[in-house]
């Protein structure tokens, strides 16, 4: 049974994410009953069954919710449920993963107008005017 379908070709098995309800952690001032179905969940990136370019990309993120030795770790406790949590965890890690799935394309080079070449010109002589006459002082 696979829990998360990333893509057509990419799943992570339900048994590759652990997830833990932390009812006991927390609480210091905060609704007991979202502290009471609070979930904490980990996602091993060396460990998956996900394909090596992407546990790459994974590891190679800028993201505080990856540790030093390659452990995704989201807490949901936002929602009165745990189940409800479970989902909104479930779902940033989907989110964090599809992230580095998406290669940005590169933007194409573009030549600036005519026009605008001309206006680039234009300022840029003007501007070299107002330098040459600061230090003159005005009769």
């Amino acid at each position: 049974m696979t829990i998360l379908r990333l893509s057509k070709q990419i799943c992570i098995p339900a048994n590759e994410i652990e997830m833990t309800a932390v009812a006991a952690q927390g609480a210091g001032g905060q609704n007991v009953n979202k502290v009471a179905s609070a979930i904490h969940l980990r996602f091993d990136v060396r460990a998956s069954s996900l394909p090596e370019f992407i546990k790459e990309r994974l590891l190679a993120l800028k993201d505080q919710r990856l540790t030093q030795d390659g452990v995704i770790v989201i807490k949901a406790q936002q929602h009165r449920t745990q189940e409800r949590n479970r989902d909104a965890a479930l779902k940033r890690l989907q989110q964090i993963i599809q992230s580095v799935l998406v290669t940005p394309s590169k933007r194409k080079a573009t030549k600036p107008s005519k026009s605008a070449q001309e206006k680039r010109l234009q300022s840029k002589a003007r501007r070299g005017q107002i330098k040459s006459l600061r230090g003159k002082i005005a009769d």
